[in-house]
């Protein structure tokens, strides 16, 4: 399996509430036209007093390398690639392998605090 990660900003001429809308909304469904998709999911920034260095991460699961070269070249992938320019300042993408990590069986004891 391989994850694409794309780490977006949105244009600087929108608001985040326009963005958010718009990632929701529009695009989740350009998005799904891709073949061979087979999980998508959105994380947007959430509010916070200090400033994120992105307003979001797109995560997109295939099934291999050759899976994600196919989609992204498909005309499937046009209209989608079309629409980013409507919300999308910047976009920074790679592929990974995600590796899940589960908690230790049995977990490590609790540090003790002061007695």
């Amino acid at each position: 399996m391989v994850k694409v990660v794309a780490l977006i900003n949105a244009r600087a001429d929108i608001s985040k509430k326009e963005f958010s809308d718009h990632w929701r909304n529009v695009h989740h469904d350009l998005v799904w036209e891709l073949p061979g998709l087979l999980r998508y999911v959105q994380n947007h920034a959430l509010e916070h007093t200090r400033d994120w260095p992105f307003d979001g991460m797109a995560e997109l699961w295939f099934e291999s390398n050759k899976a994600v070269s196919l989609a992204f070249s498909s005309p499937e992938s046009e209209p989608m690639r079309a629409d980013e320019k409507n919300f999308i300042g910047s976009m920074n993408w790679f592929l990974v392998e995600e590796v899940e990590r589960r908690r230790p069986n049995p977990p490590f004891p609790a540090t003790r605090g002061p007695r």
